[in-house]
């Protein structure tokens, strides 16, 4: 923010939001928006008037428009919130760092590693804020695994595991009901989803030195991948694997809420995160575990990992608080994507 900015208020400055799409996950852009303090949801842009008016009405903000341009030109706005798909991004963040805002951008960001790659620099150049809304680090169970192991819990780490399987890609109808792209995305499981969990992955472990990956599509009725297994290899020993598979279940009252069940296994004993959010400890040698008790929102998505990824961007812009998922770090997400593909292909491991 601009001094100019800050000082609208010297008490309590604001931040003042526009939300770029009125599709489905951008439903909850605009609920944690205007639920969050410290911050003026100003207007919601969609090219769709109708869905723009609709999700406006909905979340009681009075302003809503059809282009970002008409929106920058009539609104005072601090920061640009891109929740639409991947081929507008560009464009998008192109607008709102030029005329000097902050930018969030949802992902699959830019639909890629150049894109991402033009995006980065732009913001760079121009000195803007650029955010990558990858919100699954933020979700609460990741955050306690991440001080577990912090303050020794596991003792030394061996692997992490997340087994995937929200069960929604069976069939003709696979996906139709929320996000029905997904049909027609050449890359899928990877670019769309474990892309989430390679980045859990980075957050819990740091980065890996090597990747190799098996991927299959297992619906006829979709362009993509949507089963596959990853590890991720360190040269000093630890491992982490993705296994996904989209068309299976697991065991969860909402099996959207994790969309797995993960194991952290150490020499001291092992993390276990079930469907439902549960996580516990089993030392080494107890054949019983340990309930672990933290704060989480079953009621919202990912346990409130938007509220919560939203939060961490409002502070750093008001704040000046430390920021992870900036554009220019989020680019090793893409190269490892890449690699994993390139992996499968090949069948091959390759060295990131």
């Amino acid at each position: 923010m601009s001094a100019e900015d800050a000082s609208r208020t010297s008490v309590a400055p604001r931040l003042r939001v526009v939300v770029v799409g009125a599709g489905y996950f951008a439903a909850f852009h605009h609920r944690a928006w205007a639920a969050a303090p410290r911050v003026d949801l100003v207007a919601i842009v969609d090219a769709d008037g109708g869905k723009a008016a609709a999700a406006a009405a909905a979340h009681g903000v009075s302003q809503w428009r059809t282009d970002l341009k008409t929106a920058l030109d009539d609104f005072d706005i601090d920061l640009v919130d891109i929740a639409v798909p991947p081929d507008a991004h560009l464009e998008l963040i192109d607008l709102a760092t030029a005329a000097g805002k902050a930018v969030i951008c949802q992902k699959p960001f830019c639909g890629g590693l150049a894109g991402a790659e033009r995006a980065a620099d732009l913001a760079n150049r121009r000195g803007a804020t650029l955010v990558v809304h990858e919100n699954f680090r933020f979700q609460p169970w990741w955050r306690q695994i991440k001080l577990e192991l912090a303050q020794g819990r596991v003792g030394d780490l061996y692997d992490i595991a997340f087994r995937l399987r929200p069960g929604d890609g069976q069939g003709p109808s696979a996906y139709l009901g929320r996000q029905p792209y997904f049909q027609t995305m050449p890359r899928f499981l990877v670019h769309e989803t474990a892309v989430h969990l390679m980045d859990v992955f980075r957050y819990l472990m740091g980065e890996p030195d090597w990747v190799q990956a098996d991927l299959r599509r297992l619906n006829p009725n979709i362009a993509g991948e949507d089963a596959g297994v990853i590890v991720l290899g360190y040269d000093d020993g630890r491992r982490a694997l993705f296994d996904g598979n989209r068309l299976a279940t697991h065991p969860a009252e909402n099996r959207r809420y994790v969309m797995g069940e993960a194991w952290v296994d150490g020499a001291a004993g092992s993390l276990t995160l079930d469907g439902d959010g549960g996580l516990a400890f089993r030392p080494h040698d107890a054949n019983t575990a340990e309930p672990i008790l933290y704060q989480s929102q079953p009621a919202l998505f990912g346990g409130g990992c938007v509220d919560a990824f939203q939060a961490h961007v409002i502070a750093h812009l008001l704040d000046g608080a430390p920021l992870e998922n900036h554009a220019a770090a989020y680019l090793t997400n893409l190269k490892l994507v890449d690699a994993i593909y390139a992996s499968a292909a090949d069948g091959a491991r390759v060295r990131l």
